[in-house]
């Protein structure tokens, strides 16, 4: 009888561990795997949920994460054998697959659906308007690389001319354009989180307009792995993407402030009140998919951005530089 109530308390102590979502317990004999990433942002939230909750383990994932500041150097370490999958927007991969790259970098999961940055003013403006930008000075981000071209189709949908009606700043390296708005006389710059945020508290900005809500729907991020390296693992794949998948199925299910504490240790440098204040920016703004199918349509519309950019002359076959198989519905 002692032995039965003995079982039977470990067995709720095992059901408790893991009804919070993903077992932390690590299987024996995990798959080394290295994901570099693009930033360390919150807007990634899935991510590490994900991680922090233990999924990737759960998956028999020993997960190695690096992060790469920037998609061209992340796209680089794909390249060169440094890291096996990806994450950044895929306008890399269709850079690369444009320029004939053999073994190209195929798109397996999306993540996130929307723009995860913010313009952040000099002074605060009650009742902004895009107009607002003529004639100002913005810090912005890389040529051809995803935020510089949300924030000039955002321009262009509002009848402003990028090169001619405002002055971007497009030399300022990834990561750094926070620290360089404090200390120069720019009017605007565009910020991922923590730091839009990090500059209001600080008094040296303020939040003016969300490039997600005024760019739509538009597949900002999401996972790849060159061709070679999907046909060799498909197994590793799926598994990733459905540990990727559990951390979707956490944030579209839990409070801002539940999804803080969570990824907290991934941002020890951010207090929980904040990283709570910026998760419930992102779900208020329906950012995180629900699941991680990259669409045909979403595919066409990214590729619609980069030839209005001009940064891509004619369009490269979804079926080449996506899949979906590794995705499931929700």
């Amino acid at each position: 009888m002692k032995r039965n109530l003995s079982i039977l308390l470990v067995l709720s102590m095992v059901l408790l561990l893991t009804a919070g979502g993903c077992s932390k317990k690590a299987e024996s004999a995990d798959t080394h795997v290295v994901l570099n990433e693009v930033a360390h942002s919150i807007f990634y939230a899935p991510q590490y949920v994900a991680i922090e909750n233990g999924c990737f383990k759960e998956q028999g994932i020993d997960l190695e994460l690096v992060t790469g500041y920037g998609a061209d150097k992340t796209m680089t370490a794909l390249i060169s054998k440094d890291a096996d999958i990806g994450f950044m927007g895929s306008e890399a991969s269709i850079y690369a697959y444009a320029q004939g790259q053999k073994d190209y970098a195929v798109n397996f999961a999306q993540l996130t659906q929307r723009a995860g940055n913010f313009l952040v003013s000099r002074e605060p403006i009650d009742d902004f308007s895009w107009d607002m930008l003529k004639g100002s000075y913005v810090l912005g981000g890389r040529s051809g690389g995803m935020p510089e071209m949300i924030f000039e189709y955002i321009l262009k949908d509002n009848h402003i001319d990028p090169s001619k009606d405002l002055q971007i700043d497009q030399n300022i390296d990834f990561g750094l354009t926070a620290a360089a708005f404090t200390g120069n006389d720019a009017d605007f710059t565009v910020e991922f989180e923590p730091y839009a945020t990090l500059l209001e508290q600080e008094g040296n900005g303020y939040v003016v307009a969300s490039l997600g809500e005024a760019s739509g729907y538009v597949p900002y991020t999401a996972y790849c792995a060159k061709k070679s390296y999907i046909d060799k693992n498909p197994e590793i794949i799926e598994k990733f993407t459905a540990a990727i998948q559990m951390g979707l199925d956490y944030v579209n299910s839990h409070t801002a402030e539940e999804i803080a504490r969570v990824i907290a240790p991934q941002f020890q440098e951010t207090d929980v009140d904040t990283i709570t204040a910026i998760v419930e920016r992102y779900l208020k703004q329906d950012t995180w998919k629900t699941d991680t199918i990259f669409a045909g349509e979403s595919f066409d519309l990214l590729q619609d951005i980069l030839m209005e950019a001009g940064e891509l002359e004619e369009k490269v076959p979804y079926e080449d530089l996506v899949t979906t198989r590794f995705s499931k519905t929700r």
